[in-house]
């Protein structure tokens, strides 16, 4: 509802710092990057705000204010939406929070309320924000109406700067809270390169084996202090994780060696010479929660055409010595691995292990689907997993990685839901009610990130996808594969929280998953949207309407399902990437 305007006193003046968004976001601060400045709709001047909600995250815009004890404040604005939302909170005795809404507003519409500040209150947070699952609002005219408060003073220079343990492409850093701070600004070798609310930040996208130095300075509305002393971190080598032996641009397929269907068996001798890496389909569990692992070839009542195994033996031997690398894969849609107990963790590593020895194979993928992994509630940190079948997991590919060496090959196949979907969900979620699968790859990832060969991530059999732009995107075309990827090549904050960001793999350590046909899978791409979405991704052209954050010309490569699907369609997938020009 809207209400008189407040008699002005001789002390009152507009305390609100651009609230018209004419200098953009000056001064404001919006969630997860929910918010941009659009020329229209606008109900002043030449700029409003627009914000998306988008997850869990309400799109909340916020501005701190300074101001007096004691005193009567109006705060207003014009909003447009649904579910759009005005408020002020304050710190100190006495301050009641307020805010005032409206369910539905097509046009602009004046939205106003009044509050009074405590004893010991010096400032308020003004805000506004939409609600779960709607569309984008926009605020405009934004003003708060009162007494100035006392001038704020400079925040000092932050201190304790120290940095945690880095890995090969990223370093942790934690400092001491500093009086009257409202954000921190994080520099690398004199470059700001990150902004965050909290007392840590992670540095991402760093060079193996490379010493940084990093500074922190304490950001109020009187502006920026002075930056803390420096801190020197080197990161690691990478544990041996990332690319033995793989060329510069890889072929990713699996093979069908347990089972047939409508593709047919294809013997691993008549694999051909295209295909880089080799996944076995499948691995697959006595029981979903024993841990035991089995594997054998497709018996021949079901394909009459299978090799006998001393020959299977001999074409994985072939395969390597021209180069290539063999690996079992693990689950697949039928093999529901939940390794819920340390016995269950234990057998995996010994059954693996016998998999691995017998065949003579260069290590593991991992294609747990359906309901292997989920986040139990409250474990909603991706840096400090708790739920016993994501804790085991990491325990049980580190020593697999222990025990083969650094020419193990560690790979991964997660659906979208267990990894992009992380952006806006996460779990349970705060409140609970959300799928605790959501997201529950990234724990696995980021804790193996040194360990990681490839990470392939299937585009495919997938909903629409949030991408980076908070737009959703949908399979088929080079779009999604372009969307998808820019967020594994980027990082992104974790449901929407900035303190918990998922940082960037390598772009050597990502290849896109795709079907090989249109009966091998849903969201099926043609050649050349597939190529178009190489060539965004690897040269910054044929990027549509969406713009990447970088451009990455070691991506590594393409993984299909499958290489017996391939052959079905007269192998026109490996044959594309083939003839595909890299540079």
């Amino acid at each position: 509802m809207a209400l008189a305007p407040v008699a002005a006193q001789a002390a009152d003046a507009e305390l609100a710092r651009n609230g018209g968004f004419e200098a953009g976001l000056d001064g404001w601060s919006c969630t997860a990057g929910s918010g941009a400045v659009v020329p229209s709709p606008v109900h002043g001047g030449t700029k409003a705000l627009q914000a998306t909600p988008a997850g869990s995250d309400n799109a909340k815009c916020s501005q701190t204010v300074t101001v007096k004890p004691n005193s009567s404040y109006e705060l207003s604005g014009w909003v447009r939406g649904s579910y759009v939302y005005l408020g002020a909170s304050g710190t100190g005795t006495g301050t009641t929070d307020v805010s005032t809404w409206t369910g539905s507003a097509p046009d602009w519409q004046r939205l106003s309320t009044r509050f009074t500040t405590g004893a010991s209150t010096t400032s308020v947070t003004i805000y506004t924000h939409g609600w779960y699952g709607t569309p984008a609002y926009q605020a405009d005219d934004l003003s708060l109406f009162g007494p100035g408060g006392d001038p704020v003073q400079l925040p000092a220079a932050p201190t304790g700067l120290a940095a945690g343990s880095p890995t090969s492409t990223t370093v942790p850093l934690t400092w001491t809270a500093v009086s009257g701070a409202t954000s921190y600004n994080v520099y690398r070798g004199g470059t700001k390169i990150q902004t965050v609310t909290g007392t840590s930040a992670t540095a991402t996208g760093l060079t193996a084996s490379t010493p940084y130095t990093f500074q922190v300075s304490a950001v109020n509305s009187a502006g920026e202090s002075p930056k803390s002393a420096t801190v020197t971190a080197t990161t690691t080598s990478g544990g041996g994780g990332g690319t033995p032996g793989l060329p510069a641009h890889a072929l990713v397929g699996y093979l069908h060696a347990s089972f047939a269907n409508g593709s047919g068996y294809t013997r691993m001798a008549d694999v051909p010479d295209s295909w880089d890496v080799i996944n076995l389909a499948f691995g697959e569990p006595t029981s979903v929660t024993s841990g035991d692992i089995r594997f054998s070839l497709c018996p021949a009542t079901e394909c009459p055409n299978v090799e006998s195994v001393a020959d299977f033996k001999a074409a994985v031997k072939a395969k390597q010595a021209a180069g290539k690398k063999v690996l079992i894969s693990i689950g697949g849609q039928n093999g529901q691995v939940q390794l819920a107990t340390t016995t269950a963790r234990d057998t995996f590593v010994s059954s693996v292990s016998k998999i691995i020895d017998e065949y003579g194979l260069d290590g593991l993928d991992i294609d747990f689907e359906g309901h292997s992994l989920s986040l139990q509630t409250g474990d909603t940190d991706f840096r400090n997993p708790t739920s016993p079948v994501i804790v085991n997991l990491i325990q049980a590919v580190k020593t697999l990685k222990a025990k083969y060496g650094s020419g193990f090959v560690l790979t991964m196949a997660p659906e979208t839901f267990f990894v992009q979907l992380g952006y806006q969900y996460y779990g349970s979620g705060p409140w609970g009610g959300q799928d605790p699968r959501a997201g529950a790859y990234l724990p696995v990832i980021h804790a193996l990130r040194d360990d990681l060969t490839l990470l392939h991530v299937q585009d495919y059999n997938s909903g629409s996808i949030m991408g980076l732009d908070n737009q959703y995107h949908s399979m088929g075309g080079a779009d999604f594969h372009i969307a998808m990827t820019d967020m594994l090549l980027t990082g992104f904050p974790v449901a929407g929280n900035s303190e918990r960001f998922f940082p960037a793999l390598r772009p050597e350590q990502v290849a896109i998953g795709l079907p090989a046909s249109t009966q091998a899978g849903n969201g099926h791409t043609a050649p050349a949207e597939v190529n178009k979405a190489l060539n965004c991704l690897t040269k910054k052209t044929d990027c549509g309407t969406y713009q990447t954050h970088g451009t990455w010309p070691a991506l590594r490569g393409l993984m299909t399902w499958s290489i017996n699907w391939d052959r079905y369609n007269q192998w026109a997938f490996s044959k594309n990437f083939d003839a595909y020009t890299w540079s």
